[in-house]
């Protein structure tokens, strides 16, 4: 994956300043737009972003001051380097107090053009790179991991591996809490865009009136409530992959605006129709079908088919049911660390009775589950008892693998936690994770004494 071209601006009337930076820029493989005046030079940064712009500091329509200025407030993210002749040094001094990243003293050699370019560049990169790290740090803590041993997963993963390394776009279907989150976070850690962000848009979650700020970012006043300059999520994502999950629910108006930012890979802020160029790589997830959706004139068909490139459909848990033990192991490990448990494992009885739910919920209802038990259950290891004082639905039946009634379970294990604490009510209601008078009306219902 090549990273697409920085885009400079050189503002400067002298043409001879003009053609030597655009010889030596483009020579660099950079993208450059050259203005001989300041207010041609503001023209174009209305139209167009750029990645540094070159200023020269002395020209006849406006002051290089005030030209910073307005370059400044039309995009305080913009990485300004003063052209400045022997005399005008105090001048740039001032600039740089004014935003300007750094000066160029004239005349100048190639070389220190292309250092300080670089080095704009480099702060520029690192400035969106706290911003999404500071983000990340907003979500969990943790990463989730791919578990899995069975053929349908086997075959979804052999797919990830083969189309990871590309830029293809990415469609991930399936039911809610089957993983499509942690397969879009795979191919972008297997990809060659893995060290840079990876940016989630919970399409599911996003207020309708928002979605465009949060896509594309918004400049200051352009809405009530807009009180400064707001970066996207494509911006964040640049060079990196953007994950729109459950895009089903993006509406037709941001959907338009969506498509175009998909095909052409430019976008413009909400109140600005300055064109930002972005090299990000799309995947989207849904558990909907849009071709039903497309039908329903609720998803346009032109961005389904711009999205379908290649299409991964996983698999719900009761069609991998070999994962679950793998899984459930998982799961008490992740769980043990995090709540400061001991829960060393469980039994076959308690095992036989989870591969044998069908988890309507998927993953993510198996997970909760666990941890519900590592919460609730007293140890050391898991049984059918456990499962059913936890609440967990365990089959059709409403039985066990030996055929004891699951009243007879939550029987046996009130008895076993009474045992264990050696009939002390109090401390027997704590372990079962109930008050005394639930513990009274349990004893009394199940007559134990």
């Amino acid at each position: 994956m090549t990273e697409a071209p920085a885009q400079i601006l050189v503002i400067d009337d002298d043409k001879a300043i003009r053609d030597a930076c655009f010889q030596i820029l483009s020579r660099q493989g950079f993208r450059v737009e050259l203005a001989s005046s300041a207010r041609q030079g503001l023209s174009l940064l209305e139209r167009m972003s750029f990645d540094a712009i070159l200023l020269d500091l002395v020209m006849p329509d406006m002051d290089g001051l005030e030209t910073l200025k307005k370059i400044k407030a039309q995009d305080p993210d913009a990485e300004v380097i003063i052209i400045t002749g022997y005399g005008t040094i105090q001048s740039a001094v001032e600039s740089i107090k004014a935003g300007a990243f750094h000066f160029l003293s004239k005349p100048f050699v190639p070389d220190d053009l292309r250092t300080l370019i670089n080095r704009a560049l480099e702060k520029r990169r690192m400035d969106l790179e706290n911003l999404y790290l500071r983000q990340e740090l907003k979500s969990k803590d943790e990463r989730n991991v791919l578990v899995y041993d069975s053929e349908p997963m086997t075959r979804i993963m052999d797919m990830v591996t083969r189309v990871a390394p590309t830029d293809s776009t990415v469609l991930i279907t399936g039911e809610s809490g089957t993983g499509k989150g942690l397969v879009a976070s795979k191919i972008h850690q297997l990809s060659q865009r893995s060290r840079r962000p990876f940016i989630t848009v919970d399409c599911g979650t996003l207020v309708e009136t928002l979605f465009e700020s949060e896509l594309f970012g918004h400049v200051k006043g352009s809405f009530t409530g807009a009180d400064a300059n707001k970066v996207g999520k494509f911006e964040l994502a640049q060079n990196g992959t953007l994950f729109f999950d459950e895009i089903s629910n993006i509406g037709l108006e941001v959907q338009a605006k969506l498509l175009r930012a998909v095909e052409e890979r430019k976008i413009s802020k909400v109140g600005s129709h300055r064109v930002i160029t972005v090299d990000v790589r799309i995947i989207a997830a849904t558990n909907k079908d849009l071709t039903k959706a497309i039908k329903d004139g609720e998803f346009r068909e032109d961005l389904f088919y711009r999205l379908n490139v290649v299409l991964i459909q996983m698999p719900p848990l009761r069609e991998r049911k070999s994962d679950i033990p793998l899984l459930v192991q998982h799961f008490l490990e992740k769980y043990n660390a995090r709540l400061r448990r001991d829960i060393r494992g469980i039994s076959p009885d308690a095992m036989d009775l989870l591969v044998r739910h069908d988890w309507p919920g998927n993953v993510r209802e198996l997970e909760n589950t666990v941890e519900r038990l590592v919460v609730l259950s007293p140890g050391p290891y898991l049984e059918p008892a456990d499962l059913v004082f936890a609440g967990t639905i365990l089959s059709p039946g409403g039985e066990s693998p030996s055929g004891v009634s699951l009243k007879d379970l939550e029987r046996d294990h009130i008895i076993q936690t009474l045992q264990r604490y050696d009939g002390h009510k109090s401390e027997t209601a704590r372990a079962l994770g109930i008050d005394r008078k639930t513990l009274r009306e349990k004893l009394k219902r199940y007559n134990i004494e």
